[in-house]
């Protein structure tokens, strides 16, 4: 599936980023922790965001050897959605699900909005 977004829609989600960052810093570093996981074990954010928001991963699920390292992640991704707090970060990715949840992942991580423009295939 390609997914296309626009300046305008990377500079609001880079806003409402800030702002979360800003209002709730304690979810915005759990969920910067596990978007930072989810890049040291090469992931894909799609698969990430799906298994927070509750949508089928099966097409974006990692080819690991090992189903150990997989179980430990989905372990960390269950621990932050059984906090009550998750649903800031559940609105979060719904609220800008158009633009992908790797873009999403790529705003906090630092990148510019201007890097991020045009399509993407997720």
């Amino acid at each position: 599936m390609i997914i296309t977004s626009s300046y305008e829609e990377l500079l609001d989600a880079k806003r409402a980023i800030a702002s979360f960052r800003a209002t709730k810093p304690e979810e915005y570093k759990q969920f910067k922790r596990i978007i930072q996981l989810t890049r040291q074990l090469q992931f894909n954010f799609q698969y990430m965001g799906c298994l927070i928001m509750d949508e089928d991963p099966t097409k974006y699920r990692p080819q690991v050897n090992d189903d150990y390292i997989l179980n430990v992640y989905k372990r960390e991704i269950n621990k932050l959605k059984e906090d009550p707090k998750s649903q800031d970060i559940k609105a979060l990715l719904g609220a800008y699900k158009q633009i992908g949840y790797g873009k999403i992942c790529e705003l906090i991580l630092g990148k510019q909005p201007i890097s991020l423009v045009g399509p993407a295939v997720v």
